[in-house]
């Protein structure tokens, strides 16, 4: 079985796991609105439009599982009530931190999830175009993009990361081996909010499957438990995905 430390380290980040620590460091994210046009979205099963990545589509997610992979992770994560939000804040989990060469985790997502990003000296992006996953928007200025937890921090907490270190909510907070962050219009993730997929799903359902795929992913690798309702929405999800 991985140790909880060897995923803390498999998330990219140099984690030190403080003994006897609980509780979160501060920081914050940023918020923008966003506007544009339909366009496909991609799935590691190949179950959406867009796969592969032509004119239009959207780059894979790292670490995005395989739907039998999925189903298998689903299967195995321990169900229970969704825990307390005593103690809760965002700004616990320390966020956007710098990844080298002066970008943050947020300049580094945009550049990853958009095509054609041009960036400045500062590793600000001043061009480009982004396809937002989860209601199909393409937007050509990064300011009109959120970058998305795909595991929304509060929900983590109430599953299981409010027993973490400060180091523990770092390491989730910019998580970039996991589908954990994700490039997407403002107006969707501001409807998403905290909420799990049998409170919110993406309006594209055709990106489904991948957020599916995704969310079970990332609560696998944190060892977070799902409630029966929201096991019961991502059973139904990777339903969607092809064969």
């Amino acid at each position: 079985m991985v140790s909880r430390q060897q995923t803390w380290a498999a998330a990219g980040l140099a984690v030190v796991i403080a003994l006897g620590a609980v509780g979160c460091s501060s920081g914050d994210g940023e918020k923008s609105s966003a506007d544009g046009k339909v366009s496909p979205s991609v799935s590691a099963s190949g179950g959406a439009t867009g796969a592969g990545g032509g004119p239009g589509g959207v780059k894979a997610l790292p670490g995005l599982p395989a739907v039998s992979t999925a189903r298998t992770e689903l299967a195995g994560l321990k169900v229970a009530p969704a825990g307390s939000m005593a103690g809760y804040s965002r700004d616990k989990f320390q966020h956007w931190i710098g990844q080298g060469a002066k970008c943050d985790t947020r300049e580094t997502v945009l550049d990853r999830d958009g095509t054609g990003v041009k960036k400045d000296a500062e590793c600000k992006p001043v061009s480009g175009k982004w396809v937002s996953r989860y209601d199909h928007l393409t937007v050509d200025s990064a300011s009109k993009m959120d970058i998305d937890h795909t595991v929304p921090l509060a929900n983590a907490w109430r599953s299981g990361a409010n027993s973490w270190t400060p180091e523990q909510c770092k390491a989730f907070a910019n998580d970039l081996t996991h589908p954990q962050l994700v490039a997407v219009s403002a107006t969707s993730n501001r409807a998403k909010g905290d909420q799990s997929p049998d409170q919110w799903a993406p309006p594209a359902k055709d990106y489904w499957c991948a957020y599916a795929e995704s969310w079970t992913a990332v609560k696998a690798t944190y060892k977070l438990t799902v409630t029966q309702a929201e096991k019961a929405k991502l059973t139904e999800m990777l339903n969607m995905c092809a064969a």
